[in-house]
């Protein structure tokens, strides 16, 4: 535990988290928006290749070690592979869905966690106020979800884009299960982000090649500026600051802003994209974000684990 780490939550820290929170309610913006020439599983490829070269010149810069032989090798093949078909799911069913309803759907995943977590730890068993404010956002979600079926705004196969970002939920709380039920939980977090996103590069595009997509015909500005906030801006510098944020003030604090991520994420895509903002999936997002505050109410020993370094948001 470094020396100055603060007791509580300053005006920098507030700061960086409204900052961060931002960046990730435009990530499925960003997706969507270079899903116009870039296809999906490539996109994602690309996103992880460029991020993983950042990270990694970050790392020789801060000379923060990357042996593979600490037994971490094993567990951050999977946490890979779990983090590359989290992606693909997203970026696939953003063909699909709007950025709006994906943002609502993928933010099941700490519920995910604070299922799974009874199991890896059985300290951490699902309390009555968490298992409330799961069955809340469970309730609203599947509300939104037959929006899919009954008035699609997002066209016929909306339901898929919806059922996708759902999966891509349930991959995005396997991954964080399993970084923290192994010999990861003891790594350095830029060296478990590195295994997700070499992992995740390299098996995005196998699958980008197995698929058949085709290279794009033209890259412009339009895509090219979307990717590269992507890449440079959510997937290395925002996971850094977060780091940085978990090192140096309270992880409990420092949870509630994540609330604040589904609700930008959802009016970037209106605002930005003019995607519809219906009645259902305004309740599903006040069921998800009230579903939230309960599971973040469970007793210390519960909260701290689940909210570490390794659970950041996408």
């Amino acid at each position: 535990m470094s020396d100055d780490r603060k007791p509580r939550l300053d005006a920098r820290a507030v700061l960086l988290l409204l900052a961060c929170c931002a960046v990730w309610g435009l990530g499925q913006v960003a997706t969507k928006l270079a899903l116009a020439e870039i296809p999906p599983l490539m996109q994602a490829a690309l996103r992880s290749a460029g991020a993983a070269l950042l990270l990694l010149v970050w790392m020789r810069w801060r000379r923060l070690p990357l042996a593979l032989a600490d037994g971490t090798l094993r567990a951050g093949v999977l946490a890979g592979l779990l983090f590359a078909a989290e992606f693909a799911c997203i970026f696939v069913g953003l063909q699909f869905t709007t950025a709006s309803r994906m943002t609502v759907f993928i933010y099941l995943a700490p519920f995910v966690v604070a299922i799974g977590m009874a199991f890896v730890l059985r300290k951490e068993r699902l309390h009555a106020v968490q298992a409330l404010g799961l069955v809340g956002a469970f309730a609203g979600v599947v509300w939104a979800f037959a929006e899919g079926f009954v008035r699609p705004a997002a066209g016929p196969r909306q339901w898929l884009g919806d059922l996708l970002g759902i999966a891509g939920a349930v991959l995005w709380g396997a991954t964080t299960l399993v970084l923290r039920g192994s010999a990861l939980a003891r790594a350095l977090p830029e060296k478990t982000l590195l295994y997700q996103l070499v992992v995740s590069a390299a098996a995005l595009a196998l699958a980008s090649a197995v698929a058949g997509e085709a290279a794009p015909v033209r890259l412009t500005a339009a895509s090219l500026g979307p990717l590269a906030f992507q890449t440079v801006i959510v997937t290395f510098a925002s996971y850094l600051v977060w780091f940085w944020l978990v090192r140096h003030y309270p992880a409990t604090q420092i949870s509630a802003f994540t609330l604040l991520t589904p609700l930008l994420g959802l009016l970037a895509g209106v605002l930005l994209l003019a995607e519809p903002l219906t009645l259902r999936l305004a309740v599903a997002l006040a069921a998800v974000c009230l579903g939230l505050v309960l599971v973040n109410r469970a007793p210390p020993a519960a909260v701290k684990p689940a909210h570490s370094h390794h659970s950041s948001s996408r």
